[in-house]
């Protein structure tokens, strides 16, 4: 969806060629403390990132209080087993994270069943209806979930989800052909934001060379506990799979 809005054009022109840094924590990791996800964020702003991305109504308040004058992508992680489903899945979710103070809304935009039992994209046009004034960050897995997604009311269209997916769960890395062609194929309608699978500048640098407007990094910057599981996972001979950790369910207990 390419929007004529002066103030979305604004805060998309803003974002344009950056960094945006995604700052998260759970009650269950070892980096967790009261205050990690605002010291993560002032971390990006002193190096110089263009926005952010965060997880749950209670971490969004508490960066937002924290005055850092960038914009915040808002999304909430809510787990269930019988879903891959977990990126703000309903309505419910939506309206906590934009009470909170997201900028931009993020939500699971792929063709995945949700515990509720409907499908993740449906609840686009829900979202754009009642929140008209507020970006939408579509969270895909391929390119026509990404293509949907723009044609039902996204700015914004990723990658996120590719590899947390049943048909893209095996991946190892970022699909950066899928990347350029959804840059192609859908650089005049949507802003793609590469997000997924970045570990290194240089990674992130050939995604704005493929066409990306802006990328998002979240592990290889701010949360150690995994760079040094990856660092572990090689050292011994790859008997363990960090990514099965990364995948993993975390409690609800932000909720």
């Amino acid at each position: 969806m390419k929007t004529q809005d002066p103030k979305k054009k604004a805060l998309l022109e803003s974002l344009k060629g950056g960094l945006i840094v995604s700052c998260q924590t759970q009650k269950d990791e070892p980096i967790y403390t009261p205050d990690m996800v605002v010291k993560m964020a002032e971390c990006a702003k002193w190096a110089g990132a263009v926005g952010l991305r965060i997880n749950s109504p209670e971490q969004i308040r508490q960066v937002k209080e924290a005055n850092l004058g960038l914009p915040i992508i808002g999304l909430y992680k809510v787990w269930h087993d019988d879903t891959c489903v977990f990126i703000t899945p309903t309505m419910k979710e939506v309206d906590a994270i934009v009470e909170a103070g997201a900028d931009i809304i993020a939500l699971d935009c792929t063709n995945e069943t949700t515990h509720e039992g409907t499908q993740a994209w449906d609840l686009i046009k829900e979202v754009r209806k009642k929140y008209p004034d507020h970006l939408i960050f579509a969270d895909c897995a391929t390119i026509e979930e990404a293509k949907r997604a723009s044609d039902n009311g996204a700015e914004i269209v990723a990658p996120t989800l590719y590899g947390y997916t049943p048909a893209t769960e095996n991946i190892e890395g970022a699909n950066y052909r899928m990347v350029a062609q959804m840059c192609r194929e859908l650089g005049d309608e949507a802003c793609v934001i590469m997000e997924g699978h970045l570990y290194t500048p240089e990674d992130a640098m050939k995604c704005i060379f493929l066409g990306c407007h802006a990328v998002v990094v979240g592990s290889a910057i701010t949360r150690p506990h995994y760079v040094a599981k990856r660092f572990v996972d090689c050292l011994s001979k790859y008997q363990d799979d960090w990514r099965k950790v990364e995948k993993a369910h975390h409690t609800n207990e932000l909720k």
